[in-house]
């Protein structure tokens, strides 16, 4: 039985070298952001904003950016789906959450103490 499946991943140095220099454009906007600060807040917000929007668009078009995007649009459109809680059900669960804790609490309590009597009161003799 010589049945060798390979799995094959593709990827080529072009995209590395493209996903690389997205990294390492938006690390220079972050660091030009952060070095300069005699310059005014809306030039370093300029310098972080361009290494950002360079960085994006050398990500959209290598092939691991059309993935992450891909991913990106689908994790949306089943966001769009989920059904959230109304703000009535919402207290409702956070009332019986707190509840709970409490009760454990309390229950922790009495336990703690009841072995606590039981180990210095009972079985070493202290008061």
């Amino acid at each position: 039985m010589s049945n060798s499946s390979q799995v094959e991943t593709v990827s080529n140095s072009g995209d590395k070298v493209k996903v690389i220099l997205a990294i390492v454009v938006l690390v220079a906007g972050i660091f030009a952001y952060s070095f300069f600060t005699d310059y005014s807040i809306y030039a370093r917000l300029g310098m972080f904003l361009v290494g950002l929007v360079v960085a994006i668009a050398l990500l959209a078009i290598s092939d691991t950016g059309k993935r992450i995007l891909g991913f990106a649009t689908g994790s949306y459109a089943e966001l769009k789906r989920v059904v959230w809680p109304t703000r009535k059900e919402t207290i409702q669960m956070t009332g019986i959450v707190f509840a709970f804790v409490a009760v454990m609490a309390i229950l922790l309590w009495i336990i703690d103490k009841l072995i606590t009597w039981i180990v210095y009161g009972v079985v070493l003799g202290w008061n």
